[in-house]
């Protein structure tokens, strides 16, 4: 119930404070605003969730008209991706310059088509103003997601300029093996054990990459040691036929023979031979002329030398026990 506050009003030609008049004028107020019981409240709160749910039907056709408007952007997006890789097929052999083309243009599409969907859900929406919340978004999101964005763009440099595609065998510091995936973000590389690492294309893009099957060959190179008495020339000759006659090397490209250095036990000979540029290859062939070379010096009586040590002792030494000192001595 409200009190009656009526007999106040002499306050103001009373000699009470000014002060107490105001607070005594404030609660007056407070008195004629505020709800007379909790049914009151009750009505408040009602009333306010009935004009939300009302709010809300009056906006169910933008909503409709914006999920319409997703529909239409995916449908878009779709027809599109499928013309860019047909002109992508045109332009390029390189299957990554070709799904790079297609990423790009259903990003744009995508990009498009929330920006109007934003506008048909928001009716005051202007492209200016979404333009510049976008803008306002991509800076804040982009100071949130720094390494995100860094790897994403480092992936759309590797798809445009980097010359391995899926199946490539690469090698990048301690990472190698074949590639088996080139995304946006990570490139995924299933090592020769069988192990699959995930790295990201910023880390392939700032350390140098070695591409090991961007040709069919590669070369490769081993040492093999002769005896100081054996004749280098002939050994040369020796090893250089049966490096060629090896099936798994390559004809079309030089055998090189060469004597390399002077070892501990014998002369050091470098073999530098051309095969397929695989991991699988290498080891075959790798293999195969090892043993071809020791074959071939074996069945030439050529020696291939281990450690020798030579032992020097202060005092002559006698061979065998007391019997043979004595009898050396007789």
């Amino acid at each position: 119930m409200l009190r009656d506050f009526s007999h106040l009003t002499h306050v103001q030609n009373s000699p009470v404070d000014t002060d107490k008049a105001k607070e005594l004028a404030e609660t007056l107020e407070l008195a004629k605003v505020a709800p007379s019981s909790f049914s009151d409240v009750i009505d408040t709160v009602s009333e306010s969730l009935l004009n939300i749910w009302q709010g809300f039907l009056g906006h169910i056709p933008f909503f409709a008209a914006s999920v319409m408007m997703l529909l239409l952007t995916w449908l878009v997006a779709t027809l599109t991706g499928k013309f860019a890789r047909r002109f992508a097929k045109k332009t390029t052999q390189r299957p990554s310059l070709q799904d790079l083309l297609v990423r790009l243009v259903r990003i744009f599409i995508w990009v498009i088509g929330l920006l109007f969907t934003a506008m048909v859900l928001f009716p005051g929406l202007t492209p200016a103003k979404a333009l510049g919340g976008l803008g306002l978004l991509s800076v804040a999101v982009g100071l949130a997601f720094k390494d995100i964005f860094e790897n994403f763009f480092a992936g759309i440099l590797i798809l445009w300029r980097f010359p391995f595609e899926a199946g490539d065998v690469i090698q990048c510091e301690n990472v190698s093996g074949r590639v088996e995936a080139v995304e946006v973000r990570n490139t995924t590389i299933r090592r020769t054990t069988g192990e699959l690492v995930i790295v990201p294309n910023l880390f392939l893009f700032k350390n140098p990459c070695e591409i090991l099957t961007d040709r069919s060959k590669r070369r490769f190179s081993i040492k093999v040691g002769v005896a100081y008495g054996v004749d280098l020339d002939a050994a040369v000759g020796v090893i250089e036929e049966a490096v060629r006659a090896c099936d798994l090397v390559r004809d079309d490209d030089p055998v090189q023979v060469f004597p390399h250095e002077f070892a501990d036990s014998g002369i050091e000979i470098e073999i530098s031979w051309w095969a397929g540029s695989t991991p699988l290859e290498e080891r075959k062939s790798r293999g195969q002329v090892v043993a071809a070379v020791k074959r071939a010096l074996d069945a030439a009586g050529m020696e291939i030398p281990f450690p020798y040590r030579t032992l020097t002792f202060k005092e002559p030494l006698s061979l065998g026990g007391p019997a043979a000192q004595a009898s050396a001595q007789e």
